[in-house]
């Protein structure tokens, strides 16, 4: 699978980059189909703490699985955002199989 991160407005840490291809990279347990992962790390203007926001979005042949999160960090948005996207790949592959 081809993992892309893109950071908008600053740059991302080593650690954080490997901390993303690492979680996005264990949903390749659940579904060995995944094209492509990208990843967009963005800082929301807003004025609260949870101004983190992570986006992933996962290419399967016919098919786009989508996750947002905003948290005080992006490791905490990146955990709830690939949470998400796995429960979202189980119900899509039964919803495959069932066909």
């Amino acid at each position: 699978m081809n993992i892309t991160i893109q950071s908008v407005r600053f740059d991302a840490s080593v650690q954080l980059e490997e901390f993303i291809q690492q979680k996005v990279g264990k949903l390749e347990q659940f579904f060995d189909g995944i094209v492509s992962a990208e990843v967009i790390l963005k800082l929301d203007k807003s004025d609260s703490t949870e101004n983190k926001v992570v986006e992933i979005s996962l290419s399967l042949p016919g098919n786009e699985l989508f996750a947002k999160k905003q948290n005080k960090t992006f490791e905490e948005g990146v955990d709830l955002a690939v949470d998400a996207l796995r429960k979202q790949l189980i119900k899509w592959k039964e919803k495959v199989r069932a066909k």
